[in-house]
């Protein structure tokens, strides 16, 4: 159109020949077509031009570009600038002059991606606020459509505050700035909040200046972590501590604060520059101490809730912010190292007794074993000596075994007093942990809360009677049951056992006895106070052979006598009768008691 000025009209057209409709000839069809065209502008495919919004509907925009047609875009192409009106001037691509309808056929979307990578870099160097279209969400964050291009918009850029909810903001157009670029990846990171935090820097630098500890604020809970909660001053953030939410124990802060909830609180401390603030709100209201009853004192019994457990005792809360610990040893009678868990669980309520009371430290200690009396107050009664009872195994040792009667009264039984036959060489030999074992009591030892006790003394001894069974010299079966170096262990009848060393181990064919062989055994030693019994084989054999050797030599002796005395005897008249030795036997006995007188 602004050429139009520069065409002339034919100087000599024919004006009534053109009246009476008939064919111009002054100048050919091309000519003419040529300076129609003179009036158009010049358009390439695939060219960028700006254009001018002429039209527009809720499908549809149109613009004119100054060609011959105007060509129509849709609407979704400008979805990022909802501000779009007629006569804003646009940038298009031109796709194609005209298509098999004639229409001119221009893209917005592509025109603004052929120019946006300068675009987008000119915002960054220039820090200039562009408008953008938030497609969807994706992960930590959002894709926003800036100059056709698909840019990353963080979570944590989308406003100053958390955002909890993001999808309110998928389809928003919203202002940005550019605040990185990856030239090599094409990547390109944009942000909201960098527009707004100028503003509140401000505002933080106005708040900071008037700061002061002890001063009380409202404020807006900002978010809830695991060790306290954000407060949003007004711009500037502080940070109360889990442990400053409330005078009694706080587990989760959702205990006690929700998001968006609007409190006073109060300035405990800041650095310096006031960038780090700690905020309070147990310390608006009186310490729980203060509040406690006055008239409490050691040994009244108090009710509360377990809210702490260790293994070396429980914390009971016997009022909000008020607690007093139950140590393991106040907890039982018992003198076995057990743990608090045994006895309690955190919510479990319970009474205690207070056994310690400091006001000024705001310390309490309590006990529960005090509820019940002490059993070692009339021990002598309960459990005289020689009384009967029977007992838990708790623990072992190598010298005996620890028994409980009852919760608080422990005793031991020594090993020597578990089996008057048994050689017992562990206590795991003769019994087992939770086991019920009959009991008698030997001795108490109240200073040191311990019983003395036996399990044998039960019943009789029964070496008494294997006193006059197992005397020296006699012979009983036995079995090898245990080789030692020094000898083996025999089981003898009625469960005892005996020892026999090497030597008397050894058999009549000069062999050695054997494990688990069964061998007549000689008793050559009984100890009854030691429980000793020492065996022997060999002496078998060994002393038969002797006894014959003494009978033969015993023997052939009469038989030299016999030979020295025959002739006498064959002299006399008649040889001596059994009459006459028991005669002589007589007379042999008259005489001692004669000589005795």
């Amino acid at each position: 159109m602004e050429d139009l000025k520069n065409v002339k009209p034919i100087e000599d057209f024919n004006w009534d020949a053109y009246e009476n409709g008939e064919t111009v000839t002054g100048a050919s069809h091309e000519e003419q077509e040529k300076a129609y065209d003179s009036t158009l502008n010049k358009v390439n495919d695939r060219e960028v031009v700006d254009g001018t919004v002429i039209a527009m509907n809720k499908r549809e925009v149109v613009v004119n570009i100054g060609y011959k047609s105007d060509g129509i875009i849709p609407l979704n192409e400008f979805r990022y600038n909802p501000d779009l009106k007629v006569g804003d001037t646009v940038e298009v691509y031109i796709e194609n002059q005209e298509d098999k309808k004639g229409q001119l056929v221009l893209s917005h979307r592509k025109a603004r991606a052929t120019r946006s990578w300068d675009r987008v870099n000119a915002a960054l160097e220039n820090q200039e606020i562009i408008k953008g279209y938030i497609k969807c969400r994706t992960k930590g964050g959002m894709i926003v459509d800036v100059f056709g291009i698909e840019a990353f918009l963080p979570g944590s850029q989308i406003d100053v505050k958390p955002i909890r909810d993001y999808d309110v903001f998928v389809g928003k157009t919203m202002e940005f700035k550019v605040v990185k670029i990856n030239q090599e990846f094409k990547n390109v990171v944009v942000s909201h909040k960098a527009l707004i935090e100028a503003e509140l820097e401000q505002q933080k630098k106005e708040i900071i200046s008037k700061l002061e500890k002890g001063q009380v604020l409202e404020g807006t809970v900002k978010n809830i972590t695991s060790y306290g909660v954000f407060i949003d001053l007004g711009g500037v953030d502080g940070l109360i501590h889990i442990t400053d939410l409330s005078w009694g124990r706080v587990s989760d802060p959702h205990e006690v604060v929700e998001l968006d909830q609007k409190l006073n609180v109060v300035i405990l401390d800041f650095d310096d520059e006031k960038k780090r603030i700690a905020l309070g709100l147990k310390q608006l209201t009186p310490h729980p101490w203060d509040a406690l009853d006055p008239d409490l004192k050691v040994g009244d019994h108090v009710k509360g809730k377990v809210v702490v457990m260790a293994d070396y005792g429980a914390f009971i809360e016997i009022a909000p912010g008020v607690e007093g610990l139950i140590h393991v040893s106040e907890m039982s009678w018992s003198q076995h190292l057990r743990s608090a868990q045994d006895f309690m669980k955190v919510g479990d309520e319970v009474e205690a007794v207070v056994l310690t009371l400091d006001r000024d430290e705001r310390k309490m200690s309590l006990g529960i074993k005090q509820l019940k009396p002490d059993p070692w107050e009339n021990i002598e009664e309960k459990y005289p000596v020689g009384s009967k009872h029977v007992a838990k195994v708790r623990n072992f040792t190598n010298f005996g075994v620890f028994v409980e009667i009852e919760e608080g009264v422990d005793g031991l039984i020594h090993i020597s007093d578990l089996s008057w036959t048994k050689k017992v060489k562990h206590p795991s030999e003769f019994t087992q942990i939770g086991a019920d074992i009959d009991v008698v009591v030997l001795e108490i030892d109240k200073e040191n809360r311990r019983l003395s006790l036996g399990h044998k003394q039960l019943e009789e001894n029964p070496w008494d009677v294997f006193e006059s069974v197992f005397t020296v010299g006699s012979v009983h079966e036995g079995t090898i049951i245990e080789m030692l170096d020094k000898g083996a262990v025999v089981a003898l009848p009625y469960g005892v056992e005996g020892f026999a060393t090497p030597k008397h181990l050894v058999k009549e064919d000069g062999t050695q006895a054997q494990l688990e062989e069964k061998l007549p055994f000689k008793v050559i030693e009984f100890n009854k106070e030691t429980k000793r019994i020492i065996l022997s084989h060999s002496r078998i054999f060994e002393d038969a052979a002797k006894s014959e050797e003494k009978a033969e030599k015993k023997a052939s002796k009469k038989q030299n006598s016999r030979k020295e005395e025959t002739p006498v005897i064959q002299n006399q008249a008649a040889s001596t009768t059994l009459g006459d030795i028991d005669a002589l036997a007589a007379l042999k006995e008259q005489l001692e008691a004669g000589n005795k007188k």
